[in-house]
């Protein structure tokens, strides 16, 4: 598929070429970040707050709402505390440095985003995920006890594998283990509500840390550490914390005053993906799962036939541009029933 550019925001219908189609692609899940809603409290709250901070969250002068944002969005999630960032990369930095120097051994998923992998550290290539899991469980038997860093995806947003850890409750057994996770595409879809996964991993007997983008399912231009008031504490004193300009305190705000808007969303995000995995469930060439929704097709001549039919989807060479093309069906909160039937009346078509 060609590369497009636009001159406006990504809605639930986008114009190329003066012709309209349905948007199956992106990560805004939610599709808050296109509700008129939202965006209506965002503009109160810019013009309280402004359109950015940029200084320190150490100044001597603070905006209470960042404080305020923390405190809610790790008791939602079920953590001690939070750590708000400008970004889910630099979060996912910020998580790793304050963690690798203590760890003798890092073990690191294949589909690990390379926001939370350290320098010089590099993603299991040879296994897949299951294979890696089951890798770890057999040499953590013959290793002496160690401190054991690891590091993973609480879902490939590429193939919609949502990704299970139960299995590094064992692990921790005998060894010291911290468990590193990047929800970044898991917020707003997986998990606790809207909160992301650190309740579902959370044990007295790991060091849980969750990081990752708010920018995706929750539209809020900011990324976040969740973790032990003790952790947290400890990623709060670098430089990367203190040295960097935080997130926009307008969305933030607008976030807490509008969290039942987010909750309803998520309500409809979740029917739809249901409705859509029902309609296509006899359609071998699609896989994915009503949990999540994001839908791989493997028929590539699709892309085309579906752009002919008005539809949009993702298509791109990853995870360099000389691999092949991955092809995704992505559902949001904006589709409205008709867009899915309509989506599913051209893949059946197809499939015949």
């Amino acid at each position: 598929m060609k590369n497009h550019y636009l001159n406006s925001g990504i809605n639930r219908t986008i114009t190329l070429q003066s012709k309209e189609y349905l948007y199956f692609s992106g990560t805004s899940y939610l599709g808050i970040a296109q509700d008129r809603t939202f965006l209506k409290a965002l503009s109160d709250n810019l013009y309280l707050l402004g359109a950015n901070h940029g200084q320190s969250r150490i100044n001597n002068i603070r905006l209470q709402v960042f404080d305020e944002f923390e405190d809610h969005f790790s008791n939602k999630a079920g953590a001690e505390s939070a750590a708000v960032f400008s970004s889910g990369y630099l979060a996912g930095i910020a998580a790793w440095k304050s963690l690798y120097k203590d760890s003798d051994e890092i073990w690191i998923a294949p589909d690990a985003h390379a926001a939370v992998v350290p320098d010089s550290y590099f993603p299991s290539t040879q296994l897949n995920f299951t294979q890696w899991t089951r890798h770890n469980s057999l040499i953590s038997t013959d290793l002496s006890p160690r401190k054991i860093l690891i590091i993973g995806n609480a879902v490939d947003p590429f193939s919609g594998e949502i990704h299970n850890y139960d299995w590094v409750k064992n692990i921790a057994q005998k060894h010291e283990v911290t468990l590193l996770i990047d929800d970044s595409h898991a917020f707003g879809t997986l998990g606790n509500s809207i909160y992301g996964t650190y309740q579902q991993w959370d044990d007295p007997s790991i060091n849980l840390i969750v990081s990752g983008s708010l920018g995706k399912g929750l539209g809020l231009p900011a990324g976040i550490i969740l973790g032990r008031t003790a952790q947290i504490n400890k990623v709060k004193a670098t430089p990367l914390f203190g040295g960097a300009s935080p997130g926009s305190p307008a969305h933030l705000k607008t976030f807490l005053d509008r969290e039942k808007l987010y909750l309803k969303k998520k309500q409809w995000l979740e029917d739809a993906c249901g409705i859509f995995a029902q309609e296509t469930a006899d359609i071998p060439q699609i896989k994915g799962s009503s949990y999540f929704p994001v839908f791989v097709y493997t028929d590539a001549d699709w892309v085309s036939e579906l752009e002919k039919a008005g539809i949009i989807t993702s298509s791109f060479s990853y995870p360099t541009p000389e691999s092949p093309s991955v092809n995704r069906i992505v559902i949001s909160a904006f589709h409205e029933l008709e867009d899915l039937m309509y989506l599913n009346q051209v893949l059946q078509r197809l499939s015949r």
